[in-house]
């Protein structure tokens, strides 16, 4: 099946502003309206993409197991991993507040990093599966990731010492580092991507 594409007709999105122009044979402009580069296609967009992806999934890693916060009570000190952190609460009876962290620090990170990898190497080779859902996808991903920010969990930390009743204190790990790097490298991976690359390699499939 043949798509038309923007492209065809050298109409280009300002990535930025979203305003729709014309650009010239060059295939480069400034947007009209915030003055922005805009350009049929982003160079180097898969290998952008790419480079933050990986430095992302080198981050999730210590993200989930050092320590994002310690807890300390007097002379007991309890440091905490994001997983722990959820247990606390799970133990406190929190169930809400731990299906929260847990979705917006262990899950959507990790979905994002799959559904990058996902449209990255589909691209690589070429595939022409239903690319409106893969663009869908990648709206999503985009929008969900926005919620994925470091002070969530830690707000639910220290919700939990409210149940506690005694004198306390917290001190941030590394994990919470680590974790707030993996948001930052996730949200440039997916503002890297091109989805219009989607679209272009089913047309080089069709050519084939």
């Amino acid at each position: 099946m043949a798509y038309l594409r923007a492209a065809d007709f050298y109409l280009a999105q300002c990535h930025f502003c979203h305003t729709v122009s014309k650009v010239d044979g060059s295939g480069e402009l400034f947007c009209p309206v915030c003055d922005s580069r805009v350009s049929l296609r982003n160079r180097r967009s898969l290998s952008r993409s790419w480079a933050w992806l990986l430095t992302a999934t080198c981050f999730y890693i210590p993200a989930n197991i050092l320590p994002v916060a310690t807890i300390a009570k007097l002379s007991d000190n309890q440091p905490d991993t994001i997983f722990s952190g959820i247990m606390r609460l799970l133990h406190e009876g929190m169930w809400p507040l731990a299906a929260i962290v847990f979705i917006a620090s262990i899950f959507v990170p990790l979905l994002k990093l799959v559904v990058l990898f996902w449209l990255l190497i589909s691209i690589h080779e070429g595939s022409n599966w239903r690319p409106e859902d893969r663009a869908l996808f990648y709206r999503v991903t985009e929008f969900v990731g926005r919620w994925s920010m470091v002070d969530i969990f830690v707000i639910a930390i220290l919700a939990a010492l409210i149940q506690f009743g005694e004198l306390a204190y917290v001190e941030v790990g590394a994990g919470s580092l680590a974790f707030a790097l993996l948001v930052i490298t996730t949200m440039f991976a997916a503002h890297s991507f091109d989805p219009r690359l989607i679209w272009d390699a089913c047309e080089k499939r069709e050519h084939k």
